[in-house]
């Protein structure tokens, strides 16, 4: 039966030929862009400083796409891709990359997955080869189910199971988004993982694995026309996918009117902490300023030591050992900013708890310190600029953010966005962000202490985003 759709899947590539893209067009800072005839769109990012080039495929297809009870798929599905094809054996993807000087690689998020190949220039064709080869043609057998979901299950023990805090924060993600997948760990529930099986592979992979399901950056020593004429030549005989749905169709969150909490206890843990999520808006197309205004908050909060939480709770009231705060501006849907406080000894969490709302009240009440928003914005013009010094980097930017449904002005406005925010704007969002209502509050707590109320375990990981 596979070989059947390798061949229906090679003879209509053959029978619809796209022999055309639509017109280049140039936005700013050497990016174009242009879309094949079967609807993959693709980015150009120019800089021939040095003669490499970054391909990244990212498909509009992430954890939070995948059908009920089949956790873990989409990143089950990235391993699978490096298994074989009709014309290439398992693994030999990565190693015509190697032979030929390159790098590669992959990764799953909740929006997304993306491949991406860095290689000298002249190789570009052959990645795009490959790379069209697969999204096709993969050939998988039950042999290759049985050994690769070993492989992410014993990942998940790794990155969860023998990690006390990384098992909190999905009971935190859990009960943060009621109804959105973004509750489902990218990894997969383990009693859900145990099950996947070839079936729900291919269906996972024919419902998203197409052109027109896909976002081809190229970023490096390259020009438009060459790219063009690559991808037409290699990715434009795939057909589209007439069942891929715009815009996506995902569960979305009901209103969210009840704070929730919960104490995890494990005794593993060694140093307790306390962490607390709230609902929160993300970048929209053509209405950035919100998110914009969350980004700086999250740096005033946490930014290094001479940011709030540090100021306040380290080393004025020295209530905390460590404060963090997190914020994830680039998804799909509403997305959570979050905040951790790690006690010092003696200190219970319900008292840093008590600590943490009184510096959010205050800084709501008097606002950040103009002089420290000042820094923070130079800091955030430097990241950028020196952010186009690697074409990975910059073709992760736009990729990520073409993939949660901006567009590319959204794009190329957003860094002067985060410089024209005030610091009137951040005390207006965090007040709408700090509804209790919206919010869990974690406490992580090792076995013996669980009749205090005081958690633990250093949170080392952050809030799961990525994996490859």
């Amino acid at each position: 039966m596979k070989q059947l759709a390798a061949a229906v899947a090679v003879l209509c590539a053959a029978t619809f030929p796209a022999l055309a893209a639509t017109q280049i067009e140039t936005a700013a800072n050497g990016v174009s862009t242009f879309t094949l005839d079967n609807g993959m769109e693709v980015v150009v990012i120019e800089d021939h400083r040095a003669p490499v080039a970054v391909q990244m495929v990212w498909y509009r297809a992430g954890a939070a796409d995948e059908t009920a009870g089949t956790s873990g798929i989409a990143h089950f599905l990235e391993h699978l891709m490096f298994k074989g094809t009709d014309t290439l054996e398992p693994g030999e993807f990565s190693k015509v990359v190697a032979q030929n000087g390159g790098s590669d690689n992959a990764f799953t998020s909740w929006d997304q997955t993306a491949y991406f190949q860095r290689v000298a220039a002249d190789r570009l064709g052959l990645m795009m080869e490959m790379e069209a080869d697969r999204m096709v043609n993969l050939q998988l057998d039950e042999g290759d189910i049985a050994t690769e979901r070993d492989v992410i299950i014993e990942e998940r023990n790794m990155r969860i199971e023998n990690d006390a805090g990384a098992l909190m924060n999905e009971q935190l993600n859990a009960a943060q988004f009621l109804n959105h997948r973004y509750g489902v760990p990218i990894i997969g529930w383990r009693h859900e993982m145990v099950t996947l099986d070839l079936e729900d592979a291919y269906a996972f992979y024919n419902r998203n694995y197409a052109p027109n399901n896909a976002i081809l950056i190229v970023a490096g020593d390259v020009t438009p026309g060459e790219v063009q004429d690559l991808a037409v030549e290699h990715y434009g005989p795939i057909p589209a996918n007439p069942e891929v749905g715009a815009p996506r169709s995902r569960p979305q969150e009901p209103p969210q009117t009840a704070e929730r909490r919960l104490v995890f206890r494990d005794p593993r843990v060694a140093q307790p902490y306390l962490m607390r999520s709230y609902l929160a808006p993300e970048r929209d197309p053509g209405d950035q300023r919100e998110a914009a205004a969350l980004v700086l908050l999250d740096e005033l909060l946490s930014g290094g030591q001479s940011s709030v939480l540090s100021q306040e709770l380290q080393f004025d009231r020295k209530v905390a050992l460590y404060t963090a705060s997190f914020y994830n501006a680039t998804s799909y849907d509403d997305t959570k900013f979050g905040l951790v406080v790690v006690p010092t000894e003696g200190t219970s969490l319900s008292d840093a708890e008590a600590a943490l709302d009184d510096v959010l009240a205050k800084f709501i009440e008097t606002g950040g310190d103009p002089e420290q928003l000042d820094r923070i914005k130079f800091q955030l013009r430097a990241e950028e600029i020196y952010e186009r010094d690697s074409p990975n980097a910059i073709a992760r930017r736009y990729g990520s953010a073409l993939t949660a449904g901006l567009t590319l002005q959204d794009i190329q406005e957003w860094p002067d966005i985060l410089q024209s925010i005030t610091s009137e704007e951040i005390v207006a969002a965090a007040e709408r962000l700090f509804d209790r209502n919206k919010s869990v509050t974690g406490y992580l707590e090792p076995v013996e202490t669980a009749l205090e109320t005081a958690p633990g375990n250093t949170p080392e990981n952050a809030p799961e985003e990525v994996l490859q």
